[in-house]
């Protein structure tokens, strides 16, 4: 049965309504980009900027004590092979958990769950110890292969894969492939959606994160863009132009990549059957 006429124009408007609250705050950002400190701290609303000139953007991209550029480049090493790894190990743990017909599988499922519960801030006090014993605190090493571990990743494929037809794979068995061969060619070619999808969440986690950055990269040749924001605020006062202009550039490459992954995304999260 086909919906009213009425009832899809009040659905369109709610839909605008949500799309609109979601996006003020990316409007908020690139006006605040394009405005003085006055212009943004005047107790009147403005909804649009008072300069459209690129001083700022300028001031940003050249300030060698906040060097965002090379911030841009180190979140995006860190964001892509975290995304790489993460998607490799998920895999092939995911993969395990849902055709390895042992009795201990049940429980590795289990406990893999478990971890999800306990909020990621926990564990950072021993893993800095680790990553501190490995002479890894300032290295890309010790930005990424601490990360590379997703349960949630991990349960997401174990959930594809139980979905996936066995048949595709003992046809492989058949024709004389082992079950490592069987895995890369027959089974990953067809979870393209579920990997953009976990790639995607990844990405975008590995691009905003901030609290391990920032135990970890101490010196400005590891330093990721979130941590090169936080040096327009100090306590002498907050560098209010810069700092939503710097965000603007930031959240640029996520955007992009969101934009070109997005059908992957929902795809892989219907396939997943998670909710």
């Amino acid at each position: 049965m086909k919906p009213s006429t009425p009832m899809l124009i009040v659905r369109y408007i709610a839909l605008v309504i949500v799309a609109a609250i979601f996006l003020l705050p990316f409007w908020v950002i690139v006006r605040n980009a394009f405005s003085d400190a006055a212009w943004i701290a005047s107790p009147q609303w403005h909804w649009l900027p008072n300069q459209l000139n690129l001083d700022t953007v300028t001031r940003v991209l050249t300030n060698d004590n906040v060097p965002i550029l090379g911030s841009l480049v180190n979140s995006a090493i860190v964001s892509v092979l975290q995304t790489a790894g993460t998607i490799i190990i998920a895999l092939m743990a995911g993969y395990g958990m849902a055709r390895f017909p042992i009795r201990p599988a049940r429980w590795v499922t289990v406990l893999t769950l478990l971890t999800l519960m306990v909020p990621a801030t926990v564990t950072f006090v021993p893993s800095f110890v680790m990553v501190s014993s490995l002479g890894w605190i300032s290295t890309f090493r010790g930005l990424i292969i601490p990360t590379m571990f997703s349960a949630l990743a991990a349960y997401m494929f174990r959930t594809w894969f139980t979905g996936f037809p066995r048949e595709l794979e003992e046809a492989a068995m058949i024709d004389g492939a082992n079950r490592w061969t069987t895995f890369w060619r027959v089974v990953v070619p067809n979870a393209t959606g579920i990997i953009g999808a976990v790639g995607t969440i990844t990405f975008i986690g590995a691009w905003n994160a901030y609290l391990w950055p920032l135990l970890i990269a101490q010196d400005h040749d590891t330093r990721t863009i979130q941590l090169t924001l936080s040096q327009y605020m100090t306590s002498q006062g907050v560098r209010i132009p810069e700092l939503f202009t710097g965000a603007l550039i930031s959240i640029i490459p996520v955007v992009i990549v969101f934009l070109v992954l997005q059908r992957y995304l929902v795809q892989g999260v219907e396939q997943s059957g998670i909710d």
